[in-house]
């Protein structure tokens, strides 16, 4: 394989990864009733829309349907991908819920 197959496989690799992340991210918000679009601007208030969070938010299911994600499972996927500001805000709900 050349290096620019193995180049293309690691981008191809990492945005399935990072779209996976998002997805969790996404039903998580689901199944504690939260916004995931609303907990994505307090945390990068100077972005524009992720259309990758739009995407996976539609393929969300209700929580009924959905396993349960556990808040340190949700934390730890954030902060692989330096995600560090969402899982901020993400730590802030799950304290609100705890009290």
């Amino acid at each position: 394989m050349n290096s620019k197959k193995v180049e293309e496989q690691i981008i191809e690799n990492y945005q399935r990864d990072e779209g996976m992340m998002i997805l969790v991210f996404a039903q998580w918000c689901v199944n504690h009733g939260l916004d995931a679009h609303e907990l994505y601007r307090r945390a990068y208030p100077g972005q524009a829309e992720n259309p990758l969070l739009r995407q996976m938010t539609e393929i969300t299911v209700p929580k009924e349907e959905s396993e349960e994600i556990p808040d340190a499972t949700l934390l730890g996927v954030l902060s692989l991908f330096g995600n560090d500001d969402l899982a901020f805000v993400v730590n802030e709900e799950i304290e609100k819920r705890q009290k």
